[in-house]
């Protein structure tokens, strides 16, 4: 099988060390290049001799004690009712989970994301925000589809709420096979079929 090697005319900036595309137009080199610098600051960022990346545990844990931090000060602002502070908190950790350097364990990403987005959801849910907690549930369960009955209750919720009844049932089925025999969803199922019954003897 022959192989193709193709030079491509890379900038190398002599300030930054940053590489950029020279002159073919080329939107998935861009990205791979935007991806490449990204890594290559972070690594300009490290605490460690030589700026060698330590090994994927232990993880850094002046981060995960500011991602804590923010996620408890967004679930003390959900209390008090505060729920645009909760929502901006939330937020902020979950920009500080997703910017985790590459090296650390992606399950731990996964994990932090889930719960942060469920939470997003339930203070988007409780301004009625319908179709933005729907995203947020959407993402949680992206991130953790077992062990996350919260999130699939909440979407099925949303869509609930915004009158889209069957796309409700089916999310909420979807869960049920996930979670087993959750309350809370076991008894959205059962508020589900009393909305479509009446609403197929409305038509």
């Amino acid at each position: 099988m022959d192989e193709t090697f193709t030079l491509l005319p890379l900038h190398l900036d002599p300030t930054s060390k940053a590489l950029s595309n020279a002159a073919i137009p080329s939107s998935a080199l861009d990205t791979e290049l935007t991806t490449l610098n990204a890594l290559h600051r972070t690594l300009l960022t490290l605490d460690t001799s030589n700026q060698v990346p330590p090994p994927p545990v232990p993880v850094n844990p002046k981060r995960s004690a500011n991602i804590t931090k923010l996620r408890e000060s967004g679930n003390t602002s959900f209390r008090k009712g505060s729920h645009p502070d909760a929502i901006r908190m939330y937020g902020l950790a979950i920009t500080m989970a997703v910017t985790r350097p590459p090296w650390e364990p992606a399950g731990l990403v996964r994990d932090e994301l889930s719960g942060l987005y469920a939470n997003r959801a339930q203070a988007h849910m409780a301004m009625q925000n319908w179709p933005e907690g729907l995203v947020d549930a959407e993402s949680s369960i992206e991130c953790k589809k077992v062990g996350n009955a919260k999130g699939w209750w909440r979407g099925a919720r949303c869509l609930v709420e915004m009158g889209r009844l069957e796309e409700a049932m089916e999310w909420t089925t979807k869960g049920l096979e996930f979670e087993g025999k959750d309350g809370d969803l076991l008894g959205l199922s059962k508020e589900l079929e009393g909305l479509l019954a009446r609403k197929k003897v409305g038509k």
